[in-house]
């Protein structure tokens, strides 16, 4: 056992792995650029009080989950971040990018982190990629960002998910509701569990996004918030879905869908996946029209976004076999070195492959031929390319198909043309 091992809740990811992560991430800046968002980068830790306003203090995020310190006895407490949408609408306001135009569609990719209890698809520090889109939120730039989602999860090839999709009304559809619900709850005290309890006197809603197996009949009988919403809302919300009907996008119309932040508004939704058990959410989102106002902007900034949990993402695939497609990372050629004292010349064939945009590996162990051969099959190079004293003399190299195992003698150019003609033909390696 090595005397130094990962933080709990965290993990390593080597290189098999980091190439799928890679091939997610293109298809994320791909996607992203096509429908016209540019990405952002925030700090991985900002003040507290952001958290705690834009989130809200009575979630599970803000109460319990959060990584915060003092950086000096008289310093403002600072907190590692739990959630990419707070800190874009900073950086947003902070930067006064809605001056400069009255929409700006922002995409991440990027690191978070939260005092959960480890688990598969949970870590503590995990990966998110998502977009906001600020300025507008109507239901046009509702349907954009669900679209743009599911865009992501078709390309990727994944199967079997599932659109939840549900509306939280405004301010006064919520504030009818929560005295509904509050009413609706309040009899049933003692059998509530004690963050239940909690949540009724602070944010009932919050309830209903409970995964306590004893409370779920009690919370399936609960008033639907959609019977509370004004008719504004509720053509707020036909719109959304049918813009996505027009799509092919299929929902399910979830009532209790809440979602986990306070500022959400409006339209809601989340994707989940039967892959991955009871935590079975891979990402979601919604609107967020008073999050501006939270975090002290004078003015109400429009809003709508979604996360995507990436480790969750990744298990999604790997249960579906989806990587099995994926190109693998290997070299298209080995330098094979026969004889040492012609090292320095292998090198230098080398780094022109690696010019030329060709994949290549050669030994740096000062290995036997034989031992170079076997790490060229190791690696599933594709082409083995001798360099002895003869190649050295005539400037004819032998390229051996390690698949097919044909040989043929080439200039150097001759190999540089067939071996790039083969990388063209290769998929892009992730």
């Amino acid at each position: 056992m090595p005397q130094y091992q990962a933080v709990k809740g965290t993990r390593d990811i080597f290189p098999e792995e980091a190439a799928q992560w890679k091939y997610v991430e293109r298809v994320v800046h791909t996607f992203a650029s096509l429908y016209g968002f540019s990405e952002i980068r925030t700090p991985v830790f900002e003040y507290t009080e952001l958290f705690q306003r834009g989130i809200g203090s009575t979630t599970d995020i803000v109460g319990k989950e959060m990584f915060s310190f003092q950086p000096d006895p008289k310093g403002r407490s600072l907190t590692l971040r739990p959630e990419m949408t707070a800190g874009v609408m900073r950086a947003a306001l902070q930067k006064n990018l809605l001056s400069s135009a009255p929409v700006h569609k922002l995409y991440y990719i990027g690191e978070l982190f939260r005092k959960e209890r480890p688990q598969a698809g949970r870590q503590r520090q995990f990966s998110q990629f998502g977009a906001e889109l600020l300025g507008v939120s109507s239901p046009a730039a509702v349907a954009e960002v669900i679209t743009l989602m599911m865009e992501i999860f078709d390309s990727l090839g994944l199967h079997g998910l599932k659109l939840r999709i549900n509306s939280l009304g405004d301010t006064e559809d919520r504030l009818r509701y929560r005295e509904a619900l509050q009413l609706y709850f309040t009899p049933f005290h003692d059998i509530l569990d004690e963050a239940s309890k909690e949540r009724l006197e602070k944010n009932p809603l919050r309830i209903l996004d409970s995964k306590n197996p004893a409370l779920q009949e009690l919370i399936a009988g609960a008033p639907r918030l959609y019977d509370y919403l004004n008719d504004s809302s509720v053509q707020d919300f036909e719109k959304v879905l049918f813009y996505l009907a027009e799509r092919n996008i299929a929902y399910d119309i979830d009532y209790r869908l809440v979602r986990g932040l306070d500022y959400y508004c409006n339209t809601a939704f989340e994707v989940t996946s039967s892959e991955l058990g009871a935590q079975d959410a891979i990402g979601g989102g919604g609107r967020y029209d008073g999050l501006s106002r939270e975090l002290g902007s004078s003015v109400e900034v429009p809003a709508v976004g979604f996360a995507v949990g990436m480790e969750r993402l990744l298990m999604t695939m790997e249960k579906q076999g989806l990587f099995a497609l994926l190109d693998s990372d290997n070299p298209l050629v080995y330098v094979v070195v026969q004889q040492q004292d012609l090292v320095d010349h292998g090198l230098q064939i080398a780094w022109r492959l690696r010019r030329a945009g060709i994949k290549t590996e050669i030994d740096l162990a000062a290995r036997s031929m034989k031992a170079q051969m076997r790490e060229a099959n190791r690696i599933s190079a594709s082409y083995a390319l001798f360099i002895g004293t003869m190649e050295c003399t005539t400037g004819l190299y032998a390229l051996k198909n390690l698949v097919t195992s044909e040989q043929t003698t080439l200039s150097l150019e001759a190999v540089l043309e067939l071996l790039r003609e083969q990388a063209e033909k290769e998929p892009l390696k992730s």
